[in-house]
């Protein structure tokens, strides 16, 4: 490592990235996080899975987030058009456990916590500082080309690169990785309201899934201050069937939910409308040599399980015990990263394989714990991340509702 200048660089400082540099300035490794941005800064995903508490609490970040004063989520629920809302799915009752209560957070300020502690820890942080390209050689990443806030350009170098860029997704751009999924091919809005209705007690920070026409659905997110965040994902034809304008849209699909219009009639919306469209996708590599994604960086799946925070935050958590065993063998070539890009991956199947039965207009959750009461653990593990196992007895399940999708084939670290 002569003449490098960290022994590794991390591309974004959002959740993936901090929690990447911060578990490695923890083991002593020297790291230095590039973020094109300034903290704090608004972000979109809110609404945090219940595994994540293990991730922070490796972190040391549990106290902290109760400190904050994020609104506690104790369930998720599902609601039919006409207003009918499942038996919500609390955690506790299957997990019983601190992480059966999560949170339901606002990113600018749970950012923030996450690239402060891996400052705390060692990690040098550099915002407005934009990574413009990678420098190889013979194949192989060995540093970054950076822009600074005052327009100057530099290089930096060492023997592994992360890439947490988020959805600008560097290296899938520069080296043509991103595969686009087929299958999720959705747009989302979404806004703010003050002064909304929330349901009453252990209800009253749940995450609730609001259907709509051809599978479309609302989320709704209580946030601290009185404040609710209030999207829509469909497809493009259906919520642009009359046009563009956010407004319009939202205003016409409130009356296509009973729940959904009775929660938002005694608020107020405020602030702009947000949009974002056809955005599940996965990386055809998670590592090449001298470089390794995590986050959404490598891949991004449906919100609709809020499940982007954890899987960022886990992928971050993943990458930094392969970084540091492959740089303690002095060997960062994309082979040392097989396994981790293998259970990254198997993890993210079970959660598309849901997502995908979500969709399929013969399925629904109730009618699957109606039918095969015996994997309602299984599914209530799939909601809140615990992920990385065998769930073969819940999809036999939901494949007697829903086509199951076939199984992405890419994702894995690049050994050509």
């Amino acid at each position: 490592m002569q003449g490098d200048d960290a022994e590794v660089i991390v591309i974004g400082g959002g959740p993936a990235g901090a929690t990447v540099a911060a578990l490695l300035a923890e083991k002593g490794r020297r790291v230095i996080v590039l973020e094109k941005g300034v903290f704090p800064r608004y972000h979109i995903g809110e609404s945090l899975m219940p595994f994540c508490w293990y991730t922070l609490d490796r972190l040391g970040l549990v106290e902290k987030m109760d400190e904050i004063g994020f609104v506690k989520k104790s369930s998720v629920q599902f609601v039919t058009g006409d207003g009918r809302s499942s038996r919500p799915f609390y955690f506790s009752e299957h997990y019983d456990h601190p992480s059966s209560t999560t949170w339901q957070v606002e990113r600018a300020d749970f950012d923030l916590m996450l690239l402060d502690r891996a400052r705390e820890l060692g990690a040098e942080v550099r915002e407005s500082s934009a990574v413009t390209g990678l420098i190889e050689e013979g194949g192989r990443c060995v540093g970054v080309s950076v822009r600074d806030g005052d327009g100057v350009d530099y290089a930096l170098r060492a023997p592994l690169t992360i890439d947490a860029s988020g959805r600008d997704a560097l290296v899938q751009s520069k080296r043509k990785w991103r595969r686009r999924d087929p299958l999720l091919n959705k747009v989302a809005l979404w806004t703010y309201y003050r002064g909304a209705k929330r349901d009453p007690g252990l209800d009253a920070g749940a995450t609730t899934v609001a259907y709509l026409p051809e599978k479309g659905w609302f989320w709704y997110i209580p946030l601290k201050d009185d404040i609710v965040s209030v999207g829509i994902t469909a497809e493009r034809d259906y919520l642009y069937r009359e046009g563009r304008d956010p407004a319009t849209i939202f205003a016409r699909e409130i009356n296509n939910n009973e729940w959904i219009a009775e929660h938002l009639a005694p608020g107020e919306q405020f602030g702009r409308y947000w949009s974002t469209g056809e955005y599940s996708y996965r990386s055809e590599f998670c590592a090449g040599d001298g470089l390794l994604l995590v986050g959404d960086a490598f891949a991004f799946l449906d919100p609709v399980f809020s499940s982007g925070v954890f899987l960022a935050m886990k992928s971050g958590e993943m990458a930094a015990d392969a970084v540091d065993a492959a740089l303690a063998a002095g060997d960062v070539s994309a082979s040392r990263f097989a396994a981790y890009g293998e259970e990254l991956c198997s993890g993210l199947a079970a959660m598309r394989s849901l997502v995908c039965a979500f969709y399929d207009q013969g399925f629904s959750f109730g009618a699957l714990v109606k039918a095969h009461p015996e994997v309602r653990g299984d599914l209530t593990d799939c909601l809140i991340g615990d992920l990385f196992r065998n769930f073969d007895a819940l999809f036999g399940a939901v494949a007697t509702f829903a086509e199951l999708p076939p199984q992405i084939a890419h994702g894995r670290a690049d050994l050509a």
